[in-house]
């Protein structure tokens, strides 16, 4: 199969070469793109395709864009391949999390600085060995626009998974016994909290050479919830998006000034 169609656009995402920035983000939801790209100076719609709804407009005097790259890691890994293609280097993802830890609470962000891989994606492109971890500028500038908008948040290892129901019905899966140990062993181990791109996102942009980063709103923690703590369910984005975009206005203004 062909890589573009027959107006030089790429297959999934429907988009051509020089049509978005360097800098993406990348939300999950195709509904989420219109809001973050009311950021930007003159945002312009510049397809939509299956989950992958791309705006493109300006930020800082760059060209920036936000593609939406559907639930999980084989659709991430299409969008980034793609969007790479079309001349991005540098991908922030956004999204939605739940906590791991006690500590970490409905409302907070957690950016990540890793990502244990316990899905499938990321194995088609390195050995298990490898580890998934996302660009050390990116996730400073994730990390100095979290505090100076004054957000409580969290840097540290996520969990990417493949299965929402995995996580939060493990008991009656035939596989109980690994998803529960796991499950402990994260936590054990200081992991953050769970979602299910970040993993595939940090090593395909390990395999391009690529710069990425990850923000998470932290919608809910279960772990809170059976310790009989306060855990309200949280949907208002809006903080995570805020984290990326002045994270990657952070990260264009010193890319110009190394330049």
């Amino acid at each position: 199969m062909k890589n573009y169609s027959e107006d030089n656009r790429l297959y999934h995402i429907q988009v051509a070469p020089g049509e978005v920035g360097k800098y993406v983000i990348l939300p999950g939801d195709p509904g989420r793109c219109e809001k973050i790209a009311q950021y930007f100076q003159n945002p312009v719609r510049i397809a939509d395709n299956r989950e992958f709804v791309t705006y493109t407009g300006m930020l800082e005097g760059e060209k920036v864009s936000v593609t939406s790259t559907g639930i999980g890691g084989p659709s991430t890994a299409i969008a980034v391949e793609e969007l790479y293609r079309c001349g991005a280097d540098t991908f922030v993802r956004i999204g939605t999390c739940g906590g791991m830890q006690p500590e970490i609470k409905s409302g907070d962000i957690v950016i990540a600085t890793g990502s244990v891989r316990m899905e499938g994606t990321s194995r088609e492109y390195a050995p298990i060995e490898y580890p998934a971890v996302p660009d050390l500028g990116v996730t400073n500038a994730l990390a100095e626009a979290a505090g100076k908008a004054g957000y409580v948040y969290h840097t540290g290892v996520v969990q990417s998974k493949d299965s929402f129901y995995g996580q939060h019905e493990p008991e009656v899966k035939p596989v109980s016994y690994q998803l529960l140990n796991k499950w402990e062993a994260w936590k054990r181990l200081g992991c953050l909290a769970s979602e299910m791109e970040s993993a595939a996102l940090f090593i395909v942009g390990s395999c391009l050479r690529v710069r990425t980063g990850a923000c998470f709103l932290v919608i809910a923690n279960q772990e809170r919830e059976r310790l009989g703590l306060e855990n309200p369910v949280v949907h208002d984005t809006d903080m995570a998006v805020r984290t990326a975009v002045e994270g990657i206005r952070n990260l264009i203004l010193k890319d110009k000034n190394s330049r």
